[in-house]
């Protein structure tokens, strides 16, 4: 949470930002060091200097730090500047941040989440969860050869535990929660779970690719 506020008091010194927000495992409380990515929204006041942003965010991608640069009143299919894995790209605030900022997002400065986005039903948080999974993760299930990559695999094992729970629920579910609840057999759910919380304990590459990638095809299908 330090380098988040210290990060903060970087970008409000550019002039452009006028509320910075805290999403993902960071806000929920399942936030875990050297693992988790940290998940922010900005909402701009005026036009983006993409220049200025690169070189605010190039000091803190040690620590996966990533922002969503929303204009205000924007359309919900907007793709906003957003700083991920190093470089900056066009992308729209999903559904599952938006359900998550007003869930349980926090404030770094400016105003509330709830002040900034409307709130969300159960069935607006399914319709979110559902459009992940009949979007990124539909076009991910019919490239099986991506799911050889670890982290895809696992990605993807707590992604669909995290989409069938929404579905079923209309509520949002924790990576870490989602570990236990994965469609996966028990040796490779111990597995997941010593790796969420920093282990290095690899799994049977190929193995693990099958499982994951079979779970994402069933799970995606089931949602359309």
């Amino acid at each position: 949470m330090e380098a988040v506020l210290a990060f903060g008091d970087e970008l409000a010194k550019t002039g452009f930002v006028s509320d910075l927000l805290i999403a993902g495992s960071l806000a929920s409380g399942d936030y875990v060091a050297g693992v988790s990515d940290l998940d922010l929204v900005a909402v701009t006041d005026g036009a983006v200097d993409e220049t200025v942003l690169a070189s605010l965010h190039r000091p803190w991608d040690h620590l996966n730090l990533g922002c969503v640069y929303v204009s205000p009143g924007a359309d919900v299919g907007a793709r906003h500047p957003t700083w991920t894995h190093g470089m900056l790209v066009r992308r729209i605030l999903s559904g599952i941040t938006r359900a998550e900022l007003v869930t349980f997002g926090r404030t770094v400065f400016g105003r509330a989440p709830g002040e900034l986005f409307p709130a969300m039903t159960a069935d607006d948080i399914r319709a979110a969860g559902r459009a992940e999974l009949t979007g990124y993760w539909a076009w991910a299930a019919r490239r099986p050869w991506m799911f050889a990559d670890p982290v895809i695999a696992d990605l993807s094992l707590t992604s669909m535990a995290r989409g069938r729970h929404v579905l079923r629920t209309g509520t949002l579910l924790t990576k870490s929660d989602a570990v236990d609840r994965a469609a996966a057999p028990p040796w490779l759910i111990s597995q997941l779970r010593a790796r969420r919380h920093g282990g290095t304990e690899p799994s049977p590459r190929l193995r693990t690719a099958w499982i994951s990638w079979r779970d994402a095809r069933r799970t995606t299908r089931m949602a359309r």
